[in-house]
């Protein structure tokens, strides 16, 4: 009897696993994963070095992870094993607190924060040295900055980080937003922050800078669910949130060129609102060069805002004060193609990054 047992437990495991691997040869290889936001491994190209060189191994058990049945079934599973079975604080580096997802970033990598210094360094010198140019510095905390430490996670040590930035960057006055934002600022299930929270911030990066803001907005809500990176990496099945954006006759009279493709559009891109990532709605997402011409500004005034993916909310809010707004991104366009570009004469220049980003700066051209 226990014999027959064996054969059928055997039998069932062999059937199982036979199962899946029928499934990962014969089921369509995709190419994007929704869930994590990312492109997916394809099946390499085999060729005799590819082979040599061990890269068309590497490849391919990449691609056989990535092409596995019911991944993200598996992954959701494994998480909640590790959370609530196994109580590890993290699964993939992603921990939960008060309802709100974050990353772990630790340590301080101060070899970083130094290049992105370096980079900055090397704006200045080349093309905002003796210029008439009001020059401010804003650093935007990461979600850890309110979670990580009060809760006994790891994190980098942010008073470092915000004091040799501002050692490095002696050439630009200092605006400090940490006291104006908390942790109900940001989306629970993504990275960054809520534009409709953030009005109070930009009044004080504007006040830095000599400008004045109303404020004074209409919120209004996407009929999209918002699923944020987050959700994806942490593996869980975490609710939806809801996407809010402001506007008001000054926003809606405001024209957005994107010089990467030569088009000319709105402050919201509804089309991105409905894509794989919403907060792209934001001035079109990650482009290399943007202008928004406000032809309702009561001044001349210009701003240059050198930023990371966190300024495309907020700097909507900064356009009252401004006949126009140029945002650049060095993460896509070389630092040193900047004059070809943009004309830097009596404007104000704001620079504004995230700690994820500065902590991270190899991307900086």
């Amino acid at each position: 009897m226990k014999q027959y047992k064996d054969m059928i437990c055997v039998t069932i495991v062999a059937l199982f696993f036979f199962s899946l691997t029928m499934a990962a040869w014969v089921l369509p290889s995709g190419e994007f994963s929704h869930s994590e936001r990312r492109k997916l491994a394809q099946l390499p190209e085999l060729s005799y070095g590819a082979v040599k060189d061990g890269s068309f191994i590497t490849e391919f058990e990449s691609y056989t992870q990535d092409r596995f049945p019911l991944r993200d079934t598996f992954r959701t599973v494994k998480a909640f094993l590790a959370y609530y079975m196994f109580g590890q604080l993290d699964n993939n580096g992603i921990y939960m607190e008060d309802g709100y997802a974050a990353k772990l970033e630790y340590p301080l990598n101060e070899k970083s924060v130094n290049h992105a210094a370096d980079r900055f360094e090397y704006i200045y010198k080349n093309f905002l040295a003796d210029k008439n140019l009001n020059i401010c510095l804003s650093i935007v905390p990461d979600k850890s900055y309110f979670l990580a430490k009060q809760n006994g996670y790891l994190c980098m040590d942010y008073e470092k980080l915000f004091t040799m930035m501002q050692e490095r960057m002696n050439y630009a006055g200092y605006i400090d937003i940490t006291g104006t934002l908390d942790i109900t600022d940001y989306y629970k299930t993504d990275t960054h922050w809520r534009q409709e929270k953030l009005t109070d911030t930009a009044a004080k990066i504007a006040a830095g800078m000599g400008v004045t803001l109303s404020g004074k907005y209409t919120e209004k809500a996407l009929d999209y669910p918002f699923y944020g990176v987050y959700y994806g990496q942490s593996s869980l099945l975490l609710p939806a949130e809801t996407m809010y954006y402001l506007t008001n006759d000054i926003l809606d009279g405001c024209k957005v060129t994107n010089h990467e493709k030569g088009t000319v559009g709105g402050i919201y891109d509804m089309d991105k609102a409905a894509g794989r990532d919403p907060y792209e709605m934001f001035l079109s997402g990650p482009l290399s060069l943007i202008t928004i011409e406000n032809p309702n500004c009561e001044n001349d005034r210009e701003l240059i805002v050198f930023r990371d993916s966190f300024g495309s909310s907020i700097a909507p809010l900064l356009v009252e004060g401004y006949s126009k707004v140029t945002l650049v991104d060095i993460r896509y366009l070389r630092a040193d193609y900047l004059d070809k570009f943009i004309e830097f004469n009596d404007q104000d220049v704001l620079f504004l990054f995230s700690t994820l980003v500065l902590n991270n700066s190899e991307t900086f051209t």
